[in-house]
């Protein structure tokens, strides 16, 4: 009888340790599938903000473009602007030559200018 006793005792024992070990390893599980489901949350999170680094990488990229095209529309409008100044610069010269030429007053071959009391704007920049 005292066998019979043991061995339901050892039985009761194995039966106890097991149901906590079993609640043991589910409430292990639970916690293991809640701390995944948060690293999945931060890893959603961060691919989001990675998306928005790009977006805004490719926007600043986008603005630096406009700003080179703007900055070559610009020195090509100066160019042409500078080139018509020296245009009109060498016409005015060649105006005042002619006049010198015309000028019975002016000794064209002394580049006489103060007989007649005229002077020649500054045509430098």
């Amino acid at each position: 009888m005292w066998i019979i006793v043991g061995v339901i005792v050892l039985l009761i024992v194995v039966g106890v340790a097991v149901y906590f070990s079993r609640q043991r390893r589910e409430a292990q599980a639970a916690s293991d599938r809640q701390k995944a489901q948060e690293v999945r949350v931060q890893a959603q999170d961060d691919a989001l903000a990675a998306r928005q680094h790009e977006a805004d990488a490719k926007r600043a990229e986008a603005e630096a473009e406009q700003a080179r095209i703007d900055a070559e529309r610009i020195q090509r409008e100066a160019d042409a602007r500078q080139a018509d100044a020296a245009d009109l610069r060498s016409k005015s010269e060649e105006q005042l030559r002619r006049a010198d030429d015309i000028d019975p007053d002016v000794d064209a071959s002394r580049g006489d200018e103060a007989a007649t009391g005229r002077q020649r704007p500054d045509t430098t920049l």
